[in-house]
């Protein structure tokens, strides 16, 4: 019996990515790459070999469940973990774990966002089955740390130790909040410290103990949600109980706490592609450093943009430089590439 299960969190809202972004319709759900697959549609390909679909689970908003099945028809209705609101990412985290554990008690699981992207699959995969046996062998947990190529300020960052022998693991000494871009910088220089990918690894055992141990009311509230899970109270019991549990993020609740946390220091061409800038670097450029995406846009002495607009009828830019040009359903973003932290604000 295959014992790995894929946790794929879909809750997000992406608001940085306003207006193809939207909380109806988040960039989880979007062809963000104009590849013909979305962003979760994406994850659940480079998880496929690992595990069987029914083994792979989504926790997401309820107001999202509909388009999840329309995407992923492949992954059972069942395994579609609807959250009654955001509590955050241990309470999203936990409901899945207690969920597998119930009809797997010997599961290692891999818990993933479900919108960033891997250009290197094929070495994802390796160190992906990598952590999971060796999270499978005692008391750990593996996050997996992505090698630096910048001094990126965007990012959260691990700062890895001691590496395990006869392995590529190593021991995690610490979490770094994001940096300024001095401090960056200076953890680039270093060569020990990793971007956090979010990405964890562990054995069911490991995480349930952990959250018992570190975040007792939790725990208690998911033994009480465990208590309905697959008879008909299950939903009604989730609606009371879910809500009730503290907003409180998995990296607070376990990860800075334990004392047998590993890492995983990984070079697969990873991005979480968070902004518009970070997708302009991961899409091909023209001879003026333009990226587009989009059949019907035509840029005549333009540099320096990306342009989003997959499905409008005519997009034509000229002499804009340095911008952000996005349309989606009427909606119509341009703003400097410089002021892109401000599309949050643009938004209300």
């Amino acid at each position: 019996m295959n014992t790995t299960h894929i946790v794929i969190m879909a809750g997000g809202i992406g608001s940085r990515f306003w207006p193809m972004s939207t909380p109806e319709y988040p960039k989880q759900f979007v062809d963000v790459m104009g590849c013909g697959r979305t962003m979760i549609q994406m994850t659940v390909e480079r998880f496929a070999p690992l595990c069987p679909l029914e083994n792979m689970w989504v926790v997401t908003s309820e107001d999202y469940v509909g388009i999840i099945r329309s995407q992923i028809p492949e992954i059972p209705e069942s395994n579609i973990l609807a959250e009654p609101c955001a509590r955050n990412t241990a309470p999203c985290i936990a409901y899945a774990c207690w969920k597998i554990m119930a009809g797997c008690p010997e599961a290692n699981i891999v818990v993933t966002p479900s919108d960033a992207l891997v250009i290197n699959v094929d070495e994802f995969r390796r160190i992906i089955r990598g952590a999971l046996s060796f999270a499978s062998e005692g008391e750990r947990i593996v996050t997996l740390g992505i090698k630096p190529t910048r001094p990126e300020t965007g990012y959260g960052y691990i700062a890895a130790g001691e590496q395990i022998a006869g392995s590529e693991i190593c021991a995690v000494e610490s979490f770094r909040e994001k940096p300024d871009a001095e401090t960056a910088q200076k953890y680039l220089d270093a060569g020990t410290y990793l971007w956090n990918a979010g990405i964890f690894i562990w054995n069911v055992d490991t995480i349930v103990g952990s959250l018992r141990r570190f975040a007792p009311e939790l725990a208690a509230k998911m033994d009480t949600m465990a208590k309905a899970f697959y008879t008909a109270d299950e939903k009604k019991v989730v609606g009371e109980v879910f809500p009730t549990c503290e907003k409180i993020s998995i990296d607070y609740a376990v990860m800075e706490k334990a004392d047998y946390i590993y890492t995983y220091p990984s070079d697969f061409g990873w991005s979480d592609v968070g902004t518009w800038g970070s997708l302009w670097t991961l899409l091909p450029h023209d001879e003026n450093g333009n990226a587009v995406v989009g059949k019907n846009v035509h840029l005549y002495e333009c540099k320096g943009c990306i342009v989003h607009a997959p499905n409008a009828s005519s997009v034509v830019l000229e002499g804009i430089e340095d911008s952000i040009v996005v349309e989606r359903e009427g909606r119509i973003l341009i703003c400097r590439m410089s002021e892109e932290q401000r599309i949050k604000e643009f938004q209300k």
